[in-house]
């Protein structure tokens, strides 16, 4: 090519040409995966040619962790403080994820719920950097060929969304890929997955939200959502490039909707290391608080009447998972577990014979026992009518655990369990704080989101939260470690029962049903060691020969973020 009147082969407004694209070693300062910014040695500058590209002063991660933390208190929006966490984890994974761990309850609430809703909200505006993988049917017959194009190294966890139901926000489309996003930094921070093994998926089916199609900022598909059998056809060629493409790697299911949501897992879960977090890892969590929420009030697991307000693929998995525990070690049978049941959906008393047409996941929980002029259309009435001993939220629907509704199942309950479960906050249906004062301090309350502990009478009350983070990390690192070739319920309810298992005598006395957050990364070891032993007695776990140590086999395959040493070689490689 001539030269340009400067003399240079490319003139300077064109230098930004793909066609004059190189790596230079200095690349290193904007790769997160490696990038240690002020934290590279001396020698390591020299080798890898960084000298003058840096202050002078060599920090180590504590420093850089108190800087970060400075500039995340200086920072009032949530939602910046989620963009600024964003762009940290580009700049340095290793420093974003050290920061996370030295700071979960500062942190978790930003990364994901309650903020990561109005990030999914506003995710096509405040999109900087790709991350993961997004397929459409545009890319049907080419899929495995496309995953060729992730780069990094072999992936162990997958989560997966279609957007179509992000929370309790509804149809998000391409603005759901926060979800999965957030959740795996949440199995990195957790459990120890290696960051550079996880991969967040968005299939753009399209969707049916009106204000986002109209949204020139937009970036997913621009049609309403495909028919079944498109749309079977893309999420069936995604799983079964998924798993010619990494064999070994756990698929987790998110954020689907209730039409779509059960029949997938149904198909799926013994062709392929899988699962549901929404039905399974919600049912696990939740019933895992209702076994201690049992203990706290003094009452068998086989006595309580509980009546769930939600009856979509979250209330549904809680119940189903609850009965398991109840028949595994609650003392009744099947049937007669269900009979412990009361679902209340749009139009009322789920029962089986009101009129309309059930979705087959709500069969099994529909009443039979309530004639067709007894019909009952409201919550309030279904609380008269059942006197329950716990009142189940997950709806979606904010503030509809009204004050008369508390009130009248505490009449007929000392202790009653209350847990309003909806994300994110803005959705849950009561706050702590009116679960505590129209229960006049004695309901036993957990939420989905983070609510601020209570003063009530001059006692503190610290409300629990049902947090899925208790459960899919252990579940999830368990399940890949051991190599299963599916996730079995044996191994969801050990999950539950192992969390059930962290809180002390002590703890449950003072009314406590989950543990603290902090501890997060003992519990999902502990999980992950019974999880593997449920795989190997089960024969669902392949990984021979078995270790003969689970929970040092665990904390070997941990990762922990901290620098390593960086050599030539490694440079190269990695460049």
């Amino acid at each position: 090519m001539s030269a340009g009147q400067n003399g240079h082969a490319f003139p300077r407004n064109t230098l930004h040409r793909l066609d004059s694209f190189t790596i230079k070693q200095q690349g290193i300062l904007r790769d997160g995966r490696f990038n240690k910014g002020t934290a590279f040695t001396p020698k390591e500058r020299e080798q890898l040619h960084l000298r003058g590209l840096l202050p002078y002063t060599v920090e180590n991660l504590e420093a850089q962790r108190a800087r970060v933390s400075l500039q995340f208190k200086s920072i009032d929006s949530p939602l910046q403080k989620y963009i600024f966490l964003t762009a940290l984890k580009e700049r340095n994974e290793t420093l974003f994820y050290n920061f996370i761990l030295h700071n979960l309850e500062e942190t978790l609430p930003i990364v994901y719920t309650p903020t990561v809703g109005e990030a999914c909200v506003k995710f096509n505006s405040i999109w900087r950097v790709t991350e993961g993988m997004y397929f459409s049917q545009d890319d049907l017959g080419s899929i495995r060929q496309i995953m060729n194009n992730w780069a990094r190294e072999d992936v162990d966890i997958i989560v997966v969304t279609d957007g179509s139901r992000i929370l309790g926000l509804g149809d998000l489309g391409m603005n759901g890929m926060g979800i999965p996003i957030g959740k795996l930094s949440l199995y990195v921070a957790a459990a120890g997955f290696h960051p550079a093994r996880t991969l967040p998926v968005l299939i753009d089916a399209g969707t049916n939200n009106e204000k986002l199609l109209a949204d020139p900022l937009y970036l997913g598909q621009r049609h309403k959502r495909l028919e079944n059998e498109l749309y079977y056809k893309l999420i069936d060629e995604f799983l079964v490039s998924a798993a010619d493409k990494w064999p070994k790697a756990l698929i987790q299911f998110e954020d689907f909707s209730n039409d779509h949501c059960f029949d997938l897992l149904e198909k799926y879960r013994n062709r392929q290391l899988c699962f549901n977090d929404d039905i399974q890892g919600t049912g696990a969590v939740i019933a895992s608080g209702f076994i201690n929420a049992c203990k706290v009030v003094g009452t068998p697991m086989k006595e309580h009447r509980l009546v769930f307000f939600g009856a979509g693929s979250a209330g549904v998995g809680v119940a189903e998972t609850i009965v398991k525990v109840m028949e595994t070690s609650g003392g009744l049978e099947n049937l007669a577990a269900r009979r412990r049941f009361w679902f209340v959906d749009s139009k009322g008393l789920v029962t089986d014979n009101r009129g309309d047409t059930l979705q087959s996941y709500k069969v099994p929980f529909a009443r039979d026992d309530v004639p067709k002029d007894g019909q009952l259309t409201s919550l309030l009435d279904v609380v008269r009518m059942v006197k329950p001993t716990g009142l189940i939220g997950l709806s979606g629907m904010p503030n509809t655990f009204t004050q008369e509704i508390i009130e009248e199942m505490s009449k007929h309950c000392d202790r009653p369990i209350i847990f309003s479960l909806s994300n994110p906050t803005s959705k849950a249906e009561c706050s702590a704080r009116q679960a505590y004062e129209w229960s006049r301090g004695t309901a036993v309350f957990a939420s989905g989101s983070p609510f601020d502990p209570v003063e009530y009478n001059g006692k503190i009350y610290v409300p629990g939260q049902g947090n899925n983070m208790y459960i899919f990390p252990g579940l999830g690192f368990g399940s890949v470690l051991c190599n299963a070739t599916k996730v079995t319920d044996e191994m969801i309810i050990t999950a539950a029962t192992t969390l059930a298992d962290c809180i002390t005598p002590e703890e449950i006395s003072s009314g406590k049903i989950y543990p603290a957050l902090p501890k997060i990364r003992e519990i999902s070891a502990k999980i992950a060691v019974n999880v593997m032993g449920t795989a190997y007695r089960q024969g669902v776990a392949t990984l021979s020969p078995r270790p003969v140590d689970l929970l040092a086999y665990v904390h070997e395959n941990t990762y922990n973020p901290e620098y390593l040493p960086t050599s030539v070689e490694a440079k190269h490689s990695a460049l």
